[in-house]
């Protein structure tokens, strides 16, 4: 049986009109929510993620006769969040260490919360940016690991196997709050 690896399955239906800025007022319109939803799981803040999001249509405003032409537009803007979260990522952790090497302190870790919603979305704070990634786009987005894979430009097995560790630390986050998380 042949697994579909599809990530434009789920996407809205969007009718885009290539190249004209209606088409990509439409557009962000349809698809503005559903890229916030992603984007606050990946930061897990609202104020970045609406920062994610915003910088995110302003990058395919840059670029909409391509991405409007794209078969699958909101895919391509999936694309383009994931990889502009990954990127700010790696840019603050430059500036954190820099900050931390000339004496300046770095920012207090997330408290503990009881609150299931607010105890995941620290969890999902602590793990590494591209886990994080792997995490919300395999399990909240419902990818396969093929798309995601190809999403983020690694293996399969790169995508499994940080996944099992992913949820693993997870689990235990969780349940040293005394919350569980099923299995999948």
């Amino acid at each position: 049986m042949a697994v579909s690896t599809d990530v434009r399955a789920t996407e809205p239906d969007i009718g885009v009109d290539v190249g004209s800025d209606a088409g990509f007022e439409e557009f962000a319109r349809a698809a503005q929510q559903r890229l916030y939803r992603t984007a606050y799981l990946l930061c897990g803040d609202a104020e970045t993620a609406r920062d994610l999001t915003q910088t995110t249509l302003a990058k395919l405003y840059q670029h909409w006769r391509r991405a409007g032409a794209a078969d699958h537009p909101y895919a391509y803007a999936k694309t383009v969040l994931t990889r502009t979260f990954l990127s700010e990522r790696r840019r603050g952790l430059r500036d954190l260490l820099v900050l931390t090497r000339t004496g300046g302190t770095a920012p207090a870790p997330a408290a503990d919360h009881a609150d299931l919603r607010v105890t995941l979305l620290a969890a999902l704070a602590e793990l590494p940016p591209r886990a994080r990634a792997m995490v919300v786009l395999r399990y909240w987005e419902d990818q396969s690991v093929a798309s995601v894979a190809t999403l983020l430009r690694c293996s399969e097995a790169t995508v499994k196997s940080q996944c099992s560790r992913s949820l693993a630390r997870l689990r235990v986050r969780l349940a040293d709050a005394g919350l569980s998380l099923t299995e999948s």
